[in-house]
């Protein structure tokens, strides 16, 4: 007996059909909806075997059962489409503190024996004084143009 059974409805095969058919549909989902299809054990179909659909589609053996798999736990949606990052990998290092920090520094009166700030001296400056750990100019850069604010 197998592990990961695959028995569509019609209402599932109408909607695999469809997203082959769809030119805003990424390959790699078109793929995997051709997979859940060969592998369809309902209506009398003789589904093929891991090896041949693999062959047949390009991918490894891992990749069908895992669509397989995944299929039966999760659904349709879940099979064939990757889920959207909730999160960014690495939090943002200007949060709404540091750009204000920024701005007041750049508003703020150039150091002495310079008449004006540059990014390199606001990045140094929120360095040292401990606003954040690092930070380049160019970042300083992109916030002040976000801002339109200009240095001089």
């Amino acid at each position: 007996m197998k592990k990961w059974c695959i028995k569509l409805s019609k209402a599932a095969i109408k909607k695999l059909k469809m997203i082959l058919r769809s030119k805003k549909v990424t390959m790699e989902a078109k793929k995997r909806a051709q997979i859940l299809i060969d592998s369809d054990e309902n209506n009398g179909n003789i589904p093929k075997s891991i090896n041949s659909i693999a062959t047949s589609r390009g991918v490894c053996q891992n990749t069908v059962v895992n669509v397989r798999k995944n299929y039966v736990q999760n659904g349709l949606d879940a099979a064939i489409f990757r889920k959207k990052r909730e999160t960014p990998p690495m939090a943002p290092k200007v949060t709404g503190d540091v750009e204000a920090y920024i701005i007041a520094t750049c508003c703020s009166a150039a150091p002495e024996g310079k008449t004006f700030w540059t990014a390199k001296m606001i990045a140094n400056k929120i360095m040292l004084d401990g606003i954040v750990e690092s930070i380049s100019d160019e970042t300083v850069r992109l916030v002040l143009k976000k801002l339109n604010l200009n240095r001089i």
